[in-house]
């Protein structure tokens, strides 16, 4: 069957969302295994089911030897991740011969939860099989890069109602201001009327505002864009700190039971959640459970909130959540050597209490209608804190939702200790940060067997309840915006002042926005749930801090990519193949990165072409 070949503008610029083809249709004939490798686990010949699997699940491996090794008996070697583990062999068994190929295949059970890595000695000459740059098995007389098995909790769920969905991320003081020209809650704030200006950056005197500039931005505005967020397809607005806290990002949190009176109240927010359930959308918040503020009422350094507080009174009940000392900077652990952001002892039983615990911060939002919470920094925080704050979250309801945010593959992360988040009893998700690498890397033109790697590689590692609610991007606060990591110059560690002298030429826009395109076409069809930055939508441009910050642009006549963000957004609802299905690369040549998701009942087929010219694919 012929698909459609790409469009001159592309496929994605088209009136309504395709449908899939039912998988029946697609697939009349037996698909092969490469049998010129020696193992792929990617391949569903070698390697049964793909990817991680539940504790008390049997994996079955099989190899593929050409004749000219000659004769070899070879052993799966496996081993579990841990200080007293040792390597265990596995005798295959012999399965036959096709011409000039001898196949073997192995059966184990893995029981316990885990990651295991695992390589093939062939027992002949030294040598042995590991992975190879394509995930191919290579022979090798000495170690090499070994494959991995993650197993999971056998009871390990994530929210359905996640699944398929797409989110809208709102960095709050810059969305859109719905009681206009406020008074400012604090006489240390700056009120920046004008919403078209350039956020705060430049030094002065005492080292700039960088920061301390509100641009009015609440939560009556954003419920003023329900309706905008509803057309677009938005199903989930995850929302940047929202708590009172002395700074424009507020990730320096100063009282974790209240909105910031900037921002309005916490009526004002259990109303946007109200409304915006109408609208069949969830609102997620981000907890900072690693650090506050110097300036809360908690630390109390700048002394805001009176006399009390553990830096100012060693008698506060505040005091054992930090940790005092003379050989800190500044008398006192802090996050990153930021003064102004001391580190929280997260073990301490009156904060775990406080974040997790009857009336707490979890429950206190959940209370209030949020439907979860993403955790700044996860990778900082104890696994069993984590363990507690799921408690916290799943005790309002299966359907609530837990996601860290991880730069790395969330499964192999070494943070004080590899990692347990993500096996079952902590994280629903993570933040998606290798895929987003990836697709830059795709539409910068790298290697597109070594993007198709990148991508395969976390599929394989990421239990599937994760993987399927774990959130794509292709910018966030933390990054520079999309369409400048795509088509700007690159920054490569520049000053401010450079950054905000640049900007994508007016010529160059059209083919940035094509490119752009491409790379929402890739996130949303990825597994996972797509995220878009808000602004991103209009084609807001901007480095990292503050730049990527700007006000929204609500007199912007871009409309070159909400249409094809709400046609994506409709894509993903009109086909089962992006609710959980699986990934399977087709062809990665050149400039074409070809995959399927495969769903119960349907498969949706994408292909992507970063070149110049049309093609057309045989199916």
């Amino acid at each position: 069957k012929k698909l459609s070949a790409l469009t001159e503008r592309f496929n994605l610029m088209i009136p309504k969302a395709p449908d899939c083809t039912t998988a029946p249709e697609l697939f009349s004939r037996k698909e092969r295994p490469d049998l010129s490798c020696l193992f792929n686990s990617y391949d569903p010949y070698f390697k049964q089911p793909f990817g991680a699997v539940r504790a008390g699940q049997s994996v079955r491996l099989s190899l593929c030897i050409p004749e000219e090794l000659g004769y070899v008996d070879p052993h799966l070697v496996l081993q579990k991740e841990g200080r007293f583990d040792v390597p265990v062999y596995y005798r295959m068994n012999f399965n036959g011969q096709t011409p000039k190929q001898n196949h073997f295949s192995v059966e184990v059970t893995l029981n316990d939860p885990g990651l295991y890595f695992y390589y093939f000695d062939l027992y002949t000459d030294f040598r042995r099989i590991v992975r190879g740059p394509d995930n191919c098995g290579m022979v090798s007389w000495q170690d090499g890069e070994k494959w991995q098995i993650t197993v999971y909790d056998a009871a390990f769920e994530t929210p359905e109602s996640i699944k398929g969905k797409v989110f809208y991320q709102i960095f709050p003081d810059r969305f859109c201001e719905g009681v206009e020209n406020k008074p400012m809650p604090f006489p240390d704030r700056i009120y920046q009327a004008d919403k078209h200006a350039e956020p705060f950056w430049q030094p002065n005197e005492v080292g700039g505002h960088l920061n301390e500039d509100y641009f009015g931005g609440d939560l009556k505005g954003i419920q003023q864009k329900l309706p905008y967020l509803h057309e677009m397809g938005v199903d989930f607005i995850y929302l940047n700190p929202i708590f009172e806290a002395h700074s424009n990002h507020r990730y320096n949190t100063a009282d974790y039971l209240n909105v910031d009176p900037l921002l309005g109240t916490n009526e004002d927010f259990e109303a946007l959640c109200t409304a915006a359930q109408k609208y069949g959308i969830g609102i997620v918040l981000d907890g900072v459970f690693s650090h506050t503020g110097s300036d809360s009422r908690y630390f109390n350094r700048e002394g805001r909130y009176g006399e009390g507080g553990a830096y100012r009174d060693p008698s506060s009940p505040y005091r054992s959540w930090y940790d005092f000392d003379p050989k800190y900077k500044g008398g006192y652990r802090s996050w990153w050597g930021f003064e102004t952001l001391p580190e929280v002892n997260e073990e301490t039983p009156s904060y775990v209490d406080f974040v997790t615990g009857e009336g707490g911060v979890i429950d206190t939002w959940l209370n209030l209608g949020a439907s979860g919470f993403r955790l700044d920094v996860a990778d900082e925080l104890p696994d069993d804190f984590i363990e507690k704050i799921r408690a916290a979250v799943k005790s309002h309801g299966e359907d609530k939702l837990l996601l860290g945010e991880v730069w790395e593959d969330a499964t192999t992360k070494e943070a004080f200790g590899r990692r347990t988040y993500l096996r079952g009893h902590g994280l629903d998700a993570v933040m998606n940060y290798p895929f987003r690498s990836a697709t830059l890397d795709y539409l910068h033109g790298a290697d597109v067997t070594a993007v198709a790697d990148a991508l395969m590689q976390i599929c394989e590692h990421y239990p599937a309840p994760a993987l399927n609610c774990a959130m794509n991007f292709l910018s966030t606060h933390d990054t520079e915006r999309a369409i400048t990591a795509i088509a700007g110059e690159p920054c490569n560690n520049r000053d401010r002042y450079w950054q905000s002298k640049r900007c994508i030429p007016s010529g160059q826009m059209d083919a940035a926005i094509r490119r752009l395109l491409l790379g929402y076409a890739m996130i949303f069809t990825l597994p996972g749930v797509p995220c878009v930055y808000y602004g991103d939508e209009i084609a807001m441009q901007g480095y990292r801090d503050p730049f990527n910050r700007a006000f929204f642009d609500w007199n912007s006549t871009e409309q070159r990519l909400r249409g094809p963000i709400k046609t994506l957004a409709a894509l993903r609802r009109s086909c089962d193949a992006f609710d959980g299905g699986r990934l399977e690369i087709v062809r990665a040549e050149g400039d074409i990165l070809h995959y399927r998701r495969v769903g119960v009942v349907q498969t949706a087929e994408i292909i992507l072409n970063r070149g110049p010219h049309l093609i057309a694919e045989e199916a």
